[in-house]
């Protein structure tokens, strides 16, 4: 049941294009106690089929740029088969703590990005009264 759950919320966060495998590993690793290196290998697995139907999805909704999503994805491809190469010679400790670094950059962003549109947004709404 625990399998099945994971997948659906991973499913979904993936679907809308903000890293449903970043919530996967985390799971994997955390709740299921898998190796890291395990987790992110099954992490692809799960990436494929989610990917290809939001990627269908949004062609059908016309909100993908197919000649930067090409550029991107063949360089993209270059960089998995580095990553991959460097993830299988790291140990899994060392794997887990890159793997958190990530996250919190990530957070990082977020928050900061979240800060700024809400100073954009009082700004103009501050210009809309004078």
């Amino acid at each position: 049941m625990g399998e099945i759950l994971t997948g659906i919320i991973s499913g979904i966060i993936s679907g809308t294009g903000m890293g449903g495998g970043t919530i996967l590993i985390f799971l994997l690793t955390f709740i299921f106690g898998i190796d890291q290196h395990i987790a992110q290998a099954t992490n692809l697995i799960f990436f494929i089929p989610t990917s290809l139907i939001a990627i269908i999805v949004n062609i059908k909704n016309k909100n993908i740029d197919l000649k930067l999503g090409t550029i991107i994805s063949i360089y993209g491809i270059l960089g998995a088969i580095v990553g991959a190469n460097i993830s299988i010679h790291t140990d899994v400790t060392n794997l887990r703590k890159y793997f958190g670094i990530f996250l919190i950059l990530i957070s990082i962003y977020e928050i900061y990005s979240i800060i700024k549109q809400y100073k954009k947004e009082k700004n103009e709404k501050n210009k809309d009264k004078i």
